[in-house]
């Protein structure tokens, strides 16, 4: 017996997007498959800020259910979630809380870090195409969106763009200086 279609859909969307960001996706997934039905993976069904099963998370299932609780979970700084089986296909749900919550998310598993930037992109010291079959610890922290740059550069940028100004003429336009013909204002 497999999953439903709507968590099937869900798991293609997630394998795709693994791949896309140069992740193992497919690999990860045909293993985990062969061994689902006889390993007995526990679920998260409301996560907390910390998560711990007897034998090892599902990482479908609990990939689903964190992606199903984003607006709650967002109100933690800090989730650990201890024992997840094929931790890389959870990561997708956790790229695409974070688009959804509109934060950040950076996450620790074993030694392997990864940042994920509002489902736009994920960055990682995991730079190996292995297939991960266990994590014994992922710690996950919700950032806070800080600019990356000063009220005092902004002002500068600003004043800078004042000076590049061109005034607009037939002439200009027939040039096609600035955006001419082709701008709205």
């Amino acid at each position: 017996m497999g999953f439903s279609w709507g968590i099937s859909e869900e798991v293609g969307k997630n394998i795709r997007l693994l791949e896309m960001f140069g992740l193992p996706g497919l690999k990860n997934l045909n293993q985990y498959y062969k061994i689902y039905k006889i390993s007995n993976f526990e679920n998260i069904d409301e996560i907390s800020a910390s998560n711990s099963p007897k034998t090892f998370y599902c990482p479908i299932l609990s990939g689903l259910n964190f992606f199903d609780q984003s607006s709650a979970i967002s109100k933690f700084n800090e989730i650990e979630i201890n024992k997840i089986a094929f931790p890389l296909i959870f990561l997708s749900f956790v790229s695409r809380t974070s688009e959804i919550i509109g934060k950040r998310i950076f996450l620790k598993m074993d030694d392997k870090e990864f940042l994920f930037n509002f489902n736009e992109s994920i960055y990682s010291n995991y730079l190996t195409g292995d297939v991960l079959e266990k994590s014994d610890k992922i710690n996950l922290k919700f950032l806070d969106n800080k600019n990356s740059f000063t009220e005092d550069d902004w002002a500068e940028i600003y004043n800078l763009s004042l000076k590049t100004y061109v005034d607009e003429s037939d002439k200009s336009r027939e040039r096609t200086a600035g955006a001419g013909l082709t701008d709205n204002d």
